[in-house]
């Protein structure tokens, strides 16, 4: 088994890398490939082979300087740590392998390339930018020629909710004037990494390859394609990223580098959960180690990232697609279960080569403080420190929807999204945040919503123009729903008109109900609005308490106003316009930028329509 699998695993870069000649006893160089110029010269190469721990390695190129070689427990692994100067030039490296044991020359040499380094200015996400989530095996099957790969363990079975389905990068890229079309300006793309795992392979989540895309998804040249036309198209593209775990058939559990590189001895350990144990001033150590060192389930190992060996690799592998794809962004899955410490490193280290890159964490926590802990900037008591711009904003969507699907509360339905935006203060920088609607772990925002249009229509114009930068997921315009089955699986089901034979189109509107249709052109009018409501990008958010069913708040900058009004009652309501002149200041002129409609006050009243998401240009 173990032959057969790391044949697999290392057979599938030979057009990738280049081959050394004169021996074999080199089977897989990570990474394949490395740039000159880059921001840190230091440059980790992971070299496997039969024995090769016991080999040296000699260097001899203009620029490159051998600062150490590393063992680890496995005699098949040897560290090349390099320094790459900045007088380095393109061109092919070559590492001489000699045995320190035996007289002799040269056992073989193993060819390396330096690239040429693309000067690309790197444009992170921002509240400018409106995010399409994607998960590729269920949005569109742009190539069926790759649903089924040989030297993978899962295929095909679109009939399975948690098969692989077919989707791909060739399909995402057929479809971006489609993304472009609706108004948005990034994707965030789930995991498309090599997940060569018997079950459940689609999600991307179980990586058994750091420096492949899945070939059921396409090649690293199509990914590249794909970033580059999307840029192209003035689309940003965010990479999901997993530090915490890998997947079990990794080759990596068949030959661990070191002994310590999985958690709990490579023996599945599942984790609590707990994850306030990592700031809770009473928790004891083995309750520490229970939730950051358990594994989340027994096809993901538990990566041990407070072995340096591993640390180097993770955050270079991370450098490595930065540059690769030219990419705007990194959604980190599961923050909080990697070692703390760890994260500290990895973040800083991405941001200090890549300043302008932007870095959400996944902190599937309801309390903003726990959120509040990870952000850059923050003063925590017990002296940790991150580099993280942002994260999830798990409390405000949980807030949003208690309003909507809870029974009133104190004064009005509002309160509990109302006060949940007054914890802000807990932020060293609310407005970086990703706040969204629903994504691909929790059932459809239409679904939660009981597939109420109307509540579905307030909660994109909140999400939208709310503080932070919004996050749509794929097929919500069309009212996509989940209603019945909250598995995962269905969640992420398929996009209409993604397959050859679909009965029904989303992206051409064929076949789609009337009221799909007119939540899709709803959704494109107010995403492509927002493309240029400066005022919703970067402008301060002012909001009054809530009376009745109305929520109004204001955000604005030195261009605009713009006033926001969202009624979930079955009635009109009638505000009085004195009560906000403190931003108003007497203004009484307003354009609904959605309708092109212009409420009219009369004196200072304003009857809003029943279950109204109103988005005013003040005039």
């Amino acid at each position: 088994m173990l032959c057969i699998r790391l044949l697999t695993f290392f057979g599938v870069f030979l057009s990738a890398i280049p081959q050394a000649t004169g021996q074999a006893f080199v089977d897989r160089i990570d990474p394949p490939f490395w740039w000159i110029n880059m921001p840190d010269e230091s440059l980790q190469i992971v070299v496997h082979g039969d024995g090769i721990a016991a080999l040296d390695v000699a260097i001899d190129h203009p620029g490159i300087t051998l600062q150490k070689l590393v063992a680890g427990d496995s005699p098949n692994y040897r560290f090349v740590y390099l320094s790459v100067g900045q007088d380095a030039k393109p061109g092919t490296l070559e590492l001489k392998w000699t045995d320190p044991e035996a007289a002799g020359g040269t056992l073989g040499t193993t060819s390396f390339e330096l690239l040429g380094r693309k000067t690309q200015e790197l444009q992170g996400y921002n509240g400018s930018d409106a995010i399409c989530l994607i998960t590729p095996d269920r949005f569109s099957n742009g190539n069926p020629n790759n649903d089924a790969v040989e030297d993978l363990l899962e295929a095909p079975d679109r009939s399975d909710d948690h098969g692989r389905h077919g989707g791909d990068l060739a399909g995402i890229s057929q479809h971006l004037d489609y993304l472009d079309d609706m108004g948005y300006t990034a994707i965030w793309l789930n995991p498309l990494l090599e997940n060569n795992q018997p079950q459940w392979s689609y999600h991307g989540y179980a990586t058994t390859d750091y420096y492949r895309v899945d070939p059921r998804f396409g090649t690293n040249e199509e990914y590249r394609a794909l970033a580059e036309a999307a840029r192209s198209k003035g689309l940003k593209v965010i990479m999901d990223m997993i530090m915490n775990h890998c997947g079990s058939e990794h080759p990596w559990m068949d030959d661990l580098p070191t002994k310590d590189w999985i958690n709990n001895g490579g023996t599945f350990s599942p984790t609590t959960h707990r994850r306030t144990t990592l700031r809770d001033p009473y928790a004891t150590a083995s309750d520490l180690a229970g939730f950051t060192d358990g594994w989340f389930v027994k096809e993901m190992p538990d990566l041990n990232q407070r072995q340096p060996l591993l640390a180097d690799y993770l955050i270079q592998n991370t450098i490595w697609w930065i540059e690769y794809l030219g990419l705007s962004g990194i959604r980190m899955d599961t923050y909080p279960y990697s070692d703390a410490n760890f994260m500290t490193q990895w973040t800083c280290a991405i941001r200090a080569a890549y300043p302008h890159l932007n870095i959400c964490g996944e902190e599937w926590s309801l309390n903003p403080a726990v959120l509040a802990y990870w952000q850059e900037g923050q003063n925590n008591r017990d002296g940790y420190t991150s580099c993280l711009p942002g994260l999830l904003d798990f409390p405000l969507h949980h807030a949003f929807m208690q309003c909507m699907n809870g029974e009133e509360t104190w004064h009005s339905d509002w309160v509990r999204l109302y006060e949940m935006l007054g914890n802000d203060f807990l932020y060293p920088d609310p407005f970086n945040h990703i706040v969204f609607p629903d994504n691909h772990d929790m059932s459809r925002v239409h679904t939660q919503l009981g597939d109420d249009a109307r509540k579905t229509r307030l909660a994109m114009v909140f999400f939208a123009t709310t503080r932070g930068i919004p996050q749509f997921y794929y097929g919500t315009e069309i009212l996509m729903s989940n209603t019945g089955d909250d598995s995962h699986g269905n969640i992420r089901s398929d996009f209409p008109g993604g397959w050859s034979g679909d009965e029904i189109n989303g992206f051409t509107g064929s076949g789609l109900s009337q009221e799909s249709l007119e939540f899709q052109a709803f959704t494109r009018r107010l995403l492509n609005w927002r493309q240029s409501a400066s005022a919703v990008h970067h402008g301060s958010l002012t909001h009054y308490v809530p009376e009745g069913e109305c929520y109004v708040y204001f955000r604005q900058d030195d261009s605009a106003t713009v006033m926001v009004i969202l009624n979930q009652g079955d009635a009109p309501e009638k505000l009085n316009l004195a009560r906000f002149d403190e931003v108003l200041n007497g203004r009484r002129t307003f354009k609904e930028v959605l309708s092109g409609t212009e409420p009219a006050a009369l004196g200072n009243q304003l009857t809003v329509p029943a279950s109204a998401a109103w988005i005013l240009e003040v005039r």
